[in-house]
């Protein structure tokens, strides 16, 4: 029996990891708060811990588990940014992700957030409920014609980037790491950053967070992009200088942008703060701004994608003792 201690649940993870693993083998103790240095005393007893993006398993946390005699991280997730994978070698954790799940559900999420920013469709169904049929200050363009800037052709990137050419739009990637066979069948063309920032209409990431990729979108890149130009950002919200899209906002030189993801998001996206003061004033102020659409962190959260993720963190779980874990999965 294989227990796992589970953080950061939600009423939907519970539900799908708990139908994904029908053998008994594994006991879980689900928890609703985070895992960090603080918290890593709850683990007591358990061979494993499933945990999410905002979890954090810095040095101090890692050997806290260990000590407590947890062997295994499964993260339920692709990205690993928040695990100090050194520290797990170190002392001797398995460190297992989810490598893809689903990227149909993230790369959708992306056009989706792009169509109803453009189209301003959350503006007019918040208006038609209210019974006003006006439509002044809904102008939006069309996307056939326009120039797109993918940053980022893994598997989410490529998806993205193939919707777009769906459009009639002109694709521009950029990615250290091409695919020019992938590209020349799509018809989508490579370049180099600064020239993917300077013609691109709209730019879309889709790459990890590392320190390369860490404030990717700053103070000079942004003022880069041509102007007018929409940004879209649904991979990491580190990717992007807060401080510096806004004052690209308020200057007027950006047309809009769309998030799921936000730099400072952790203990706030994921949980219900309706009733209280929003503390962060980066984000109370880009949720001023007409021409930015956040949503919480939601691009992954479809069934397919739930599934995917429930399949695979279990398979992962399960091979805890004979240490054979799914192609791709395993990190440290």
């Amino acid at each position: 029996m294989n227990n796992v201690a589970f953080y950061d649940t939600k009423p939907y993870d519970r539900v799908y990891m708990e139908r994904a693993e029908r053998s008994n083998e594994l006991r879980w103790q689900f928890h609703e708060f985070r895992l960090t240095r603080e918290t890593a005393g709850t683990a007591g007893g358990a061979q494993s811990v499933c945990v999410f993006v905002n979890d954090r398993l810095d040095r101090p946390c890692l050997e806290a588990l260990h000590a407590g005699g947890v062997r295994h991280i499964a993260l339920r997730c692709a990205g690993f940014n928040n695990v100090d994978l050194d520290a797990a070698r170190a002392v001797g954790l398995a460190v297992t992700r989810v490598p893809a799940y689903s990227p149909h559900a993230v790369a959708e999420h992306a056009v989706g957030l792009l169509l109803t920013l453009n189209r301003k469709i959350h503006r007019a169904y918040n208006r038609v409920r209210e019974h006003n049929f006006s439509l002044a200050g809904l102008v939006g363009f069309d996307l056939c014609g326009k120039t797109v800037g993918v940053v980022g052709t893994g598997k989410i990137g490529r998806i993205a980037a193939q919707i777009f050419r769906g459009f009639g739009t002109t694709v521009l990637a950029y990615d250290p790491f091409p695919a020019p066979e992938w590209a020349t069948v799509q018809q989508v063309t490579y370049v180099d950053f600064p020239d993917v920032l300077a013609r691109s209409d709209i730019l879309t990431l889709h790459l990890p967070l590392t320190p390369e990729t860490h404030q990717l979108l700053n103070e000079r890149t942004l003022a880069m992009l041509k102007p007018g130009a929409f940004v879209i950002n649904t991979s990491r919200g580190k990717l992007i200088d807060s401080t510096a899209l806004i004052q690209h906002l308020k200057s007027g030189h950006l047309g809009g942008v769309a998030l799921d993801v936000y730099e400072e998001e952790e203990g706030i996206f994921f949980e219900d703060h309706s009733s209280t003061v929003l503390q962060d004033d980066e984000l109370t102020l880009l949720l001023s701004f007409p021409n930015v659409l956040i949503t919480s962190h939601q691009a992954f959260l479809t069934q397919e994608a739930l599934g995917e993720i429930a399949r695979v963190t279990t398979a992962n779980l399960l091979a805890l003792g004979r240490g054979d874990f799914l192609p791709g999965s395993r990190l440290a």
